[in-house]
């Protein structure tokens, strides 16, 4: 029974173990690596039967596939989020790339280092990805038109910008796997990357009659 005494239905208890097996598979890519992300490893740290295992996913492939994919849709999911807020407030520049910085390193380039290889060498696998990834760089891409909406920048030079940023920071966190205790290192990057995006961004000065608007809103 759930918390509220309700008994669940069968739907849900399955929805419950797939979400268990996804989440046990992530762990397992980030902790042990694609090598050693087993089925049934994968059974043993979601704490469920290898029956109820291919009950759910009939490969070892299929419930990879579908962990990587659960795994990018949350993150798209955080993107927009963010991306509201940051309209709605007004962000800045530095803001997308802290983000960016911590999106990545909080264990999802981690786990993308595991299955590209895979992907470049499964064409099923891959083919299985790349709507999901796309819809990961359409959550990317709201955030930066927002910025560039606000700055009257071009917003196919804002995706230039955007790419740049990404391949820096997934050239960056791949240095932390062998030079893990070095934050000034990486602080001093992320602070130089910020003035240059800083610099592709003016914000525009307040017209006359925006001031007027504010200062009647406060």
């Amino acid at each position: 029974m759930s918390g509220t005494g309700k008994r669940r239905s069968q739907k849900e208890r399955s929805a419950e173990t797939s979400t268990r097996l996804m989440n046990a598979t992530i762990d397992l890519l980030h902790d042990r690596g694609l090598a050693r992300t087993t089925t049934p490893e994968i059974a043993r740290q979601a704490g469920v039967s290898r029956g109820a295992l291919t009950h759910h996913f009939t490969t070892r492939e299929a419930i990879i596939s579908a962990s990587v994919a659960d795994l990018l849709s949350k993150t798209t999911r955080d993107l927009h989020r963010f991306a509201e807020d940051f309209i709605a407030r007004g962000g800045s520049s530095d803001e997308i790339v802290d983000y960016i910085w911590q999106m990545m390193e909080d264990r999802l380039f981690y786990v993308t280092m595991e299955y590209l290889p895979e992907a470049r060498h499964n064409p099923d696998f891959r083919a299985d990805l790349i709507p999901t990834v796309r819809d990961f760089h359409a959550g990317l891409d709201a955030i930066w038109t927002a910025l560039a909406a606000r700055t009257d920048v071009d917003p196919d030079h804002t995706r230039i910008v955007m790419n740049a940023t990404m391949c820096l920071v997934r050239g960056m966190i791949s240095q932390t796997v062998l030079r893990p205790n070095d934050p000034a290192y990486y602080r001093e990057m992320l602070a130089f990357w910020k003035q240059q995006v800083r610099q592709q961004f003016p914000i525009k000065a307040a017209s006359a009659q925006d001031s007027r608007r504010q200062a009647g809103a406060r």
